[in-house]
């Protein structure tokens, strides 16, 4: 979960040269897409003067790639494809994101689609009522503080895409961790967390269509499965780090001491 490196490539590409060097990179596509350093790419053409493309490279560090792909046969094999056209490149930086980021309004958030703070509060009062009635949870809930479920509340909330309380009055990932470490928890208790959540998102009204449930099963899915493991007896608290951002897609997978 910590911050990937961005590189750019930007080329001139002479008008006659573009069929060859999209061919070319089509080819190379294919490196890229086996390098275990590379999260992700995108070769982007100028709307405005075709002969400008930039190349965007997500890397899982700077030294992944410079020490880890560029030191393989991958990176050997990718500028066979692409070394024609090194005389083209204008640029090439490697860039870390800011904490400026989000997202615009043309796809809503998980947060705005499930009905905002509102909805998850409603969510985690109806939740922790049912916990503290069942027979597996209430032991392991025993003694919950009175604000216990307004603060997952909030980070429901920031998770989904609303607005950063839970960073701003707890903590980040780290925070929450720690509240795990040594519990001891069990498949049966994290399954059991999982079911009365789901029945909880049922009888407080949030949505149900597909896609919202699919993404909200996959968080809690995910959530509880690293809960069990920080709560056992050989987990390595992670390094501080932000509160996860969840989506319409899926996370990646989780490496101890890694992104």
């Amino acid at each position: 979960m910590t911050a990937h490196t961005v590189e750019y490539i930007r080329y001139l590409i002479p008008e006659e040269q573009s069929a060859l060097f999209l061919a070319a990179y089509s080819r190379a596509a294919a490196h890229l897409a086996a390098a275990p350093q590379c999260v992700d790419y995108e070769l982007a053409r100028c709307e405005d003067d075709f002969q400008h493309y930039v190349l965007r490279i997500t890397w899982t560090s700077t030294e992944d790639h410079v020490e880890g792909f560029r030191e393989s046969e991958l990176f050997t094999d990718f500028v066979a494809e692409i070394g024609p056209f090194s005389r083209f490149v204008e640029e090439t930086r490697h860039y870390k994101p800011t904490t400026v980021r989000g997202t615009g309004a043309a796809v809503p958030t998980l947060y705005a689609w499930a009905g905002g703070a509102e909805a998850f509060g409603r969510l985690t009062e109806v939740f922790y009522d049912k916990v503290l009635k069942d027979d597996v949870l209430a032991p392991v809930f025993e003694g919950l503080a009175a604000e216990h479920a307004a603060h997952v509340a909030s980070w429901f909330g920031e998770v989904f895409g609303g607005p950063p309380v839970y960073s701003e009055t707890q903590g980040g990932h780290g925070h929450m961790v720690a509240k795990h470490l040594g519990k001891g928890i069990t498949e049966v208790q994290r399954r059991r967390w999982v079911n009365l959540l789901q029945d909880a998102a049922d009888d407080a009204g949030l949505p149900s269509d597909a896609e919202f449930r699919s993404a909200f099963l996959a968080y809690a899915e995910w959530g509880t499965r690293l809960a069990v493991y920080f709560s056992g007896p050989d987990a390595t608290p992670p390094a501080e780090q932000p509160v996860p951002q969840w989506s319409w897609g899926s996370a990646p997978p989780y490496r101890e001491g890694g992104a």
